[in-house]
């Protein structure tokens, strides 16, 4: 049997154990809200399995669902009541027994910027492997990139933004980190994902471990994406400016040095 992950300290625990409720726009900072009656206010996996036993996370269990807390606020525009307040039920996304949840938390982000998020989740296939997919405050999914095509091959997450200032949310991820180290970025409008950009050479992932390094950062100048070189002995961002550019931030001899240069 394959060794479970490491727990991490309590105080940690809420922020990155697997399967942790997360805060609204934790990962991005989504756009203003706007008048909504609903939306997804945290998330979290359910359900653990072990049908899918990759272990690409540091053990081998997985899940079966999605539990999305979903908000409904009363519409500004309906009769008024004193009673009329915001309430909060749960909505449960069950998948078949083909498929799980393969990732460490749902990431909450307004991808149509319409004011309410939808949730980001890596679900992988028994023979098809992993793909990024969202879903919808209604547990609906609206979008999801084709998956990686082969058993056991897996995607790391790494952020959303518009990167490259056309007024659409972007999604980037690593394709196959331990693998083909290639990162892609996807563009979603009208309830689809399309591929806009493909580099190889980085990664954000070591197999077993139960964390993804690098993440977004912003400066002021745009959206970067901070990575690993592909060896792993180079700190990498990523932007656009007239197409997209990789810069050498130095050398990288740890996770921390990652974790550093997400700060400004």
């Amino acid at each position: 049997m394959r060794p479970k992950a490491p727990r991490l300290p309590a105080r940690q625990w809420r922020l990155r154990v697997r399967g942790a409720l997360l805060p609204l726009c934790v990962w991005l900072t989504a756009a203003s809200p706007t008048a909504a009656t609903e939306t997804i206010v945290a998330a979290r996996y359910s359900q653990p399995t072990t049908r899918y036993a990759h272990g690409v996370l540091g053990d081998d269990i997985e899940f079966g669902a999605l539990e999305l807390t979903v908000r409904e606020t009363p519409s500004p525009q309906g009769p008024q009541r004193s009673d009329a307040a915001p309430s909060d039920s749960i909505v449960t996304v069950t998948l078949p027994k083909d498929r799980v949840f393969e990732d460490l938390t749902p990431r909450l982000v307004d991808v149509d910027q319409n004011g309410t998020a939808e949730a980001i989740v890596v679900e992988s296939h028994n023979h098809t492997g992993a793909q990024l997919a969202i879903y919808d405050a209604k547990g609906r999914k609206i979008a999801a990139t084709p998956h990686i095509g082969t058993r056991f091959r897996w995607l790391a997450p790494i952020g959303a933004a518009d990167f490259d200032g056309d007024g659409q949310v972007e999604i980037a991820y690593i394709d196959r980190p331990h693998l083909a180290k290639t990162l892609r970025i996807w563009r979603y409008k009208d309830r689809s994902l399309t591929e806009i950009a493909t580099l190889p050479g980085l990664t954000n992932h070591r197999i077993g471990e139960d964390f993804i390094s690098g993440g977004l950062r912003n400066c002021g100048n745009g959206p970067e994406l901070i990575l690993a070189s592909a060896d792993w002995t180079q700190i990498i961002s990523v932007t656009y400016q007239d197409g997209w550019q990789t810069n050498n931030l130095g050398p990288l001899h740890g996770r921390d040095d990652l974790t550093s240069a997400l700060n400004c």
